[in-house]
């Protein structure tokens, strides 16, 4: 007889369904598992069979062939452990045949049967809900898996004893915790900088239109301090993004507590991270740092320190919000909308400008420093400011700014009036939907042609000046705003 047990398998951060076959028959002993499994699904024969005598059962002295469904698709991860021992366990009689005719499984089994937790729960949840199954998985991914559906069954179990017990009818796994979402934690708050009015107006600019941003300045200019607290004036994630950015950090293992991701991430890798790290692949081809930045803040710090194979590799997701991991056996398409904000010194020493400390080099220092970032990354920076270091005397009588709350009710106001006008906001928007007038025409046309501004550079322009006029509550795109968003143009 052969007994089955749905699973999963992932591509990106879709599940695909895995069906788990095994087949107990008689013949020399052996346990072969088949189905284009990797060495840790391989590995899998080893856990189960400790597993099980740490329960007091033994696999039968026969020929065991566990196949995995479609053969032709890679199968990777541990994941596969609790639905081959479920199947195994089908097989054997110690749990009835139909028991799991309606059930998925994942989870990684520990030699003395626990379960542990596994990457891309609530991926697996979310098709596991779509197929109208139920879900076995651990039980410390219980309130995650159940964030895929009120309705989807899970039964969430500390270890195979419990499951066994269940399906035997000798217990009843209990139902996960009541969904409940905890406040996220504290985040740095804007009304801690003092003075700095420049690099204030321009980080609610780049947040209400979800702009790219550069800040340029010496050592101690406050630019890093300021991206620190870029998501306090943004608005929460709606409940699409919420599951979509949560799902990727499933799959990273990022996620704790079964708590979901409700506001905007914010990633700050060291500029020493490898390309895959940044863009995403290894052996699993695993997310890098632009997904997991994805509906969040990807800040780069002494951005020309980064390597310019990383840098070039911004250049694509920033256009089109999606990062492809192309390898020999994996084609997997990531999900990479982030608002990219980096911070550099306007020369090696950082002293450029600084009439105290001028750079001794210049203007070498500057330009062999900058021409490590390319002219087309460059191109797709939307906001670009020149900070000054806070003076003595604005550090110790500079009134308290503005907080954070307070930016991000304004911030919240220019999104809805742009989710209202075109249904995606300004950055990511066409250049037909921006309203301008036709003196804003004009001016972009006498702008263009004097700077000789490239279409990209042009479109971007645009952008920055809309969002300047949702956040004046003007109903079309004036000069003035063109040209505000002209000051703020790298040159």
């Amino acid at each position: 007889m052969i007994t089955r047990v749905q699973s999963f398998t992932f591509a990106g951060i879709e599940a695909i369904p895995v069906t788990v076959e095994a087949h107990i028959s008689a013949g020399i002993p052996s346990f072969i598992v088949v189905g284009l499994a990797d060495k840790a699904v391989g590995e899998a024969r080893e856990r189960v069979r400790c597993a099980f005598a740490s329960l007091g059962l033994a696999l039968p002295p026969k020929r065991i062939l566990v196949n995995l469904v479609p053969a032709d698709i890679p199968k990777e991860g541990s994941h596969f452990d609790l639905p081959i021992a479920l199947a195994l366990l089908c097989g054997m009689g110690v749990i009835p045949s139909d028991a799991l005719e309606q059930c998925a499984a994942l989870g990684e089994l520990s030699l003395d049967g626990h379960i542990n937790p596994v990457s891309g729960a609530l991926s697996a949840a979310i098709c596991a809900a779509e197929k109208a199954l139920s879900l076995i998985c651990p039980a410390a991914q219980g309130q995650e898996a159940q964030w895929a559906s009120e309705e989807l069954p899970v039964y969430a179990a500390a270890d195979l004893s419990q499951i066994i017990a269940h399906f035997q009818g000798r217990q009843v796994l209990s139902a996960p915790a009541p969904l409940t979402l905890h406040p996220p934690a504290p985040e740095p708050d804007l009304a801690d900088v003092k003075g700095m009015s420049v690099g204030r107006r321009t980080l609610e600019i780049a947040a209400a239109g979800g702009h790219s941003l550069l800040m340029i300045g010496p050592p101690g200019a406050g630019k890093s301090m300021l991206a620190a607290r870029m998501t306090s004036i943004m608005p929460d994630l709606d409940r699409h993004q919420i599951l979509q950015v949560s799902r990727i950090y499933s799959l990273s293992g990022l996620l704790k507590d079964g708590q979901l991701i409700t506001r905007p991430p914010f990633r700050d890798p060291h500029h020493s991270l490898s390309l895959p790290a940044l863009a995403g692949g290894g052996a699993r081809a695993r997310p890098g740092e632009v997904s997991l930045a994805q509906h969040g803040i990807l800040f780069l710090d002494e951005l020309p320190e980064f390597s310019r194979a990383c840098l070039e590799a911004l250049r694509q997701p920033i256009e089109t919000g999606t990062i492809t991991v192309a390898r020999a056996a994996h084609h997997v398409t990531y999900p990479a909308h982030f608002q990219l904000v980096a911070a550099m010194n306007p020369c090696r020493c950082g002293y450029l400008g600084d009439a105290d400390r001028q750079c001794r080099k210049a203007p070498r220092c500057a330009e062999d420093y900058t021409a490590r970032i390319s002219g087309p990354l460059m191109d797709r920076m939307d906001l670009a400011v020149f900070l000054k270091p806070a003076t003595p005397v604005e550090l110790t009588r500079a009134v308290k700014g503005e907080a954070s709350a307070v930016v991000r009710q304004r911030v919240e106001n220019a999104r809805a009036r742009q989710m209202a006008r075109q249904g995606v906001i300004n950055a990511r928007a066409d250049f037909e939907e921006l309203s301008l007038t036709n003196g804003a025409r004009s001016q972009l046309e006498e702008i263009g042609t004097k700077l000789r501004l490239s279409a990209r550079a042009m479109t971007r322009l645009v952008r920055v000046g809309r969002t300047l006029a949702d956040l004046a509550g003007s109903p079309s795109l004036e000069p003035a705003h063109l040209m505000e968003a002209l000051a703020f143009r790298h040159r």
